[in-house]
């Protein structure tokens, strides 16, 4: 390990001496030297020293005011004393400034060197302790950062997590406020490189959380501040992001959604920002989704879901025809209406929006979902729409190629052999290679029951086959087939079956007799 060394001593030959010493008692030092105090404040600070050997009595500034103000600006640096008079006022002084020993002239060489190795060795001591702490830091900030872009998640696409909420927010340290909203950046290609600076800027204003990087796509959610308005932060957060990117900025661009109240409207938000980034050709490389003009036909919640089961019905069933005429009539509507090409354009950006959030849901994580229009002229706009829709076909039957035919009896399979254990949807999802949105719906879709209720089934038919050995208990029975609890067990039991367990296994075991 190598140290820095700055010998101050307004004697030269004092200087050479040391150095002299030094150089031969140990082989891991870089010296420098200054001629009296005023040099060694400049030195110190471009040179950087580990430690200090500081003589008291020099001209014009002295050892102390020298000490002072190197202190003042590189706290780090150990600073030894070096004078011909060991008073009481000096060691007082020099003990006030932090100096970890002295020397006093003439000293012996041996003398010398135990304090150099001992102050060296304090050194050493001291940056072993600051590598174990920026360890600490560096593993907590990571953990953080996961904790972080869970939250973010969980708001915005309500996927399933082991841990709840409420438990990654006070982990995050941070409270969220009662008013915010959501901030999209869309990034070049090729820049994922940025992503830990975005973060950074964004995690040091203290009121953002930054979501994970979904291909160009990177969702921030922030929390209006007390003391500044909604507008004002958002620009400013809007305008240190674009700051903070070295690329050829005219290709990033940032749309802003407004400010909610109620959690449960941030996905409203995070709909609204996607929708802010429809021309990303403007000057401003950031909009307001208020700035867009507000548009005669919009989507409420209860339409959004209409449209989500529908648009999921015909992509399943690969019906890309009947939402190529969805939109075409939507397009003709406006057309005939009047409508501007670019409003029509923004309420298409919605359907294309739900439409994505379905393909999420069947386990499809496209590249992003935001599709920018070009288009100036109703025609273009007829051509563009027909492309992404090609595109997004291309994409499904990719997927779909990739999925083996009996996706149903291969979950149905794995609840069978697992069924005794506290299995989930996100778990089974993992196995089989689909989202747990996804599962549950195809799974209601094709066998019209619920995940849990066949996982109930067959429990229970396990059961009914463990009680034909008059050896187990009931209590056996109910923790072998996955439940914790024999009284909800006899309830769940009795619900299917129409009898308890008891009178169940009493039947079977009299006709067990009889035959």
């Amino acid at each position: 390990m190598m140290f820095k060394v700055l010998v101050v001593d307004d004697e030269q030959i004092e200087r050479d001496a040391l150095q002299v010493i030094l150089e031969r008692n140990f082989s891991n030092l870089i010296i420098e030297q200054a001629r009296n105090g005023r040099l060694a404040v400049e030195i110190a600070a471009e040179f950087q020293p580990d430690l200090v050997l500081m003589d008291i009595q020099m001209p014009g500034l002295n050892g102390f005011d020298a000490i002072e103000r190197i202190n003042r600006d590189h706290p780090a640096i150990k600073f030894i004393m070096i004078t011909a008079f060991a008073t009481f006022t000096y060691a007082q002084s020099a003990l006030k400034l932090g100096v970890i020993d002295y020397m006093v002239k003439p000293t012996k060489v041996t003398e010398i060197v135990d304090i150099i190795a001992k102050a060296l060795h304090e050194i050493e001591e001291q940056r072993r302790l600051m590598d174990i702490e920026k360890e600490k830091q560096d593993t907590l900030q990571k953990a953080m950062s996961v904790f972080e872009t869970d939250v973010v998640t969980q708001l915005l696409f309500d996927h399933v997590h082991e841990v709840h909420l409420h438990e990654l927010v006070e982990k995050l340290g941070m409270q969220m406020t009662e008013e915010k909203y959501v901030m999209s950046v869309i990034l070049p290609p090729d820049s994922e490189k940025y992503y830990s600076t975005i973060r950074e800027k964004v995690r040091n204003t203290g009121n953002a959380w930054t979501g994970a990087l979904y291909g160009r796509h990177l969702p921030i959610i922030a929390f209006k501040s007390k003391d500044q308005s909604y507008r004002s932060q958002a620009t400013m957060l809007a305008r240190t992001i674009l700051k903070s990117v070295k690329s050829a900025k005219d290709e990033w661009f940032i749309g802003i959604g407004n400010l909610y109240h109620s959690s449960n409207k941030i996905k409203q938000s995070y709909q609204e920002s996607l929708s802010a980034t429809w021309d990303t050709s403007l000057p401003v490389k950031y909009c307001f989704f208020s700035d867009i003009p507000i548009l005669p036909a919009g989507i409420n919640d209860h339409m959004a879901k209409q449209y989500e089961q529908q648009f999921f019905d015909n992509i399943r069933h690969g019906e890309w025809e009947a939402i190529h005429a969805f939109l075409e009539d939507l397009i003709e509507r406006n057309e005939k209406q009047g409508t501007g090409v670019l409003l029509t354009q923004h309420l298409l950006m919605k359907f294309l929006w739900i439409i994505s959030q379905v393909m999420s849901e069947m386990g499809m994580e496209l590249v992003s979902p935001v599709y920018p229009f070009k288009s100036t002229d109703y025609r273009q706009l007829r051509a563009e729409i027909s492309q992404v829709l090609k595109r997004l076909k291309q994409y499904v039957q990719k997927h779909h190629e990739k999925m083996e035919t009996n996706t149903i009896e291969q979950i149905k399979q794995y609840i069978i052999d697992h069924a005794y254990q506290d299995i989930s949807l996100e778990e089974i999802g993992s196995v089989i290679g689909l989202s747990p949105i996804y599962i549950s719906k195809i799974f209601k879709e094709e066998l019209g029951v619920n995940y849990i209720h066949f996982l109930t089934e067959c429990r229970i038919e396990k059961a009914k086959k463990l009680m034909r050995d008059p050896e187990k208990s009931l209590k056996e029975i109910t923790f072998e087939i996955g439940y914790h609890d024999p009284n909800y067990f006899s309830k769940v039991f009795k619900k299917m079956c129409h009898a308890s367990p008891t009178e169940y296994r009493k039947k079977i075991l009299e006709n067990k007799k009889l035959v």
